[in-house]
């Protein structure tokens, strides 16, 4: 697939699933919005701080996760590593970037941002 299909197929409006690891190293899989900024390499989802993942992830900066979307045929996963964080500018972006591939979400005081660190693609849907 080249770079092109791979930059549409995270562009176009689909949930993606995010899994992260729980304490007791069972895995907590939920339905998120996610974004791909292939400049950073980086998979953005915003959450609000209160939610599990975001608590879970806090408490655990750098756990390994992996974030998966499909559409029909077509999947791609990306695996990383995740920080939170709640810096106002990248909090922004997020919310920016997730505007584009979504809706504008609504307002939210303790929104952060769950941000992965892409270090490996798999699936039919991957960058060139």
């Amino acid at each position: 697939m080249d770079e092109d299909e791979f930059t549409r197929f995270w562009a176009q409006r689909r949930l993606c699933m995010l899994a992260s690891p729980r304490p007791d190293g069972s895995i907590h899989q939920v339905p998120v919005g996610a974004t791909y900024d292939a400049e950073a390499r980086l998979v953005r989802v915003i959450s609000s701080g209160s939610s599990y993942k975001a608590r879970n992830l806090a408490a655990h900066p750098g756990a390994r996760v992996s974030v998966s979307q499909v559409e029909g045929r077509a999947w791609c996963t990306v695996e990383g590593s995740a920080t939170v964080s709640d810096d106002p500018e990248r909090v922004a972006e997020a919310v920016r970037r997730y505007g584009e591939r979504y809706k504008t979400p609504r307002e939210n005081p303790n929104r952060v941002v769950i941000e992965i660190a892409v270090e490996r693609f798999l699936g039919n849907v991957r960058p060139g």
